[in-house]
């Protein structure tokens, strides 16, 4: 199993940083390799994604949701194994530390290596910095999902 985490200060409110991130569909325009991301329900996401050249399809399932604190997933179907969080913490009224903790099962030797050289933790911090330059360029979310998913 590999493990990234990365944190990255955001200079807009709380809210409107964790009512981006409920936003799954807009996660292509930030994400690299991430073609396409279609909710299926208030806690399942299909993810069309591109990994060491390979085209992979997965669903995810949101495992426990607080507004303006946490967003945690695991995957649930399809051919990547994976589970994260997402927590945010207020540094003060215009500025949001994000902090994305990313687990997962490298497939094949592609991955494998990828894994191996640190090619996930890049991927991971690009990510972060792009949702950083996405949401400041916007100053607004482009939408909100405000529900709670208590941990079972």
């Amino acid at each position: 199993m590999a493990q990234v985490t990365e944190s990255v200060d955001v200079n807009v409110p709380i809210r409107a940083a964790y009512d981006q991130w409920t936003q799954f569909e807009t996660f292509p325009q930030f994400m690299e390799g991430v073609e396409s991301v279609t909710q299926l329900d208030d806690t399942r996401n299909h993810w069309v994604v591109e990994i060491g050249g390979a085209k992979r399809e997965f669903d995810t399932e949101i495992t426990e949701q607080h507004p303006e604190e946490r967003v945690a997933w695991t995957t649930v179907g399809g051919d990547v194994k994976q589970a994260g969080v997402v927590t945010f913490h207020k540094l003060d009224d215009t500025t949001t530390r994000v902090t994305i903790q990313m687990d997962w099962d490298p497939e094949g030797l592609v991955e494998k290596a990828g894994a191996a050289v640190g090619v996930d933790d890049r991927r991971v911090k690009g990510d972060a910095k792009r949702f950083k330059e996405f949401i400041e360029a916007r100053g607004t979310e482009t939408g909100a999902w405000r529900g709670d998913v208590p941990r079972d």
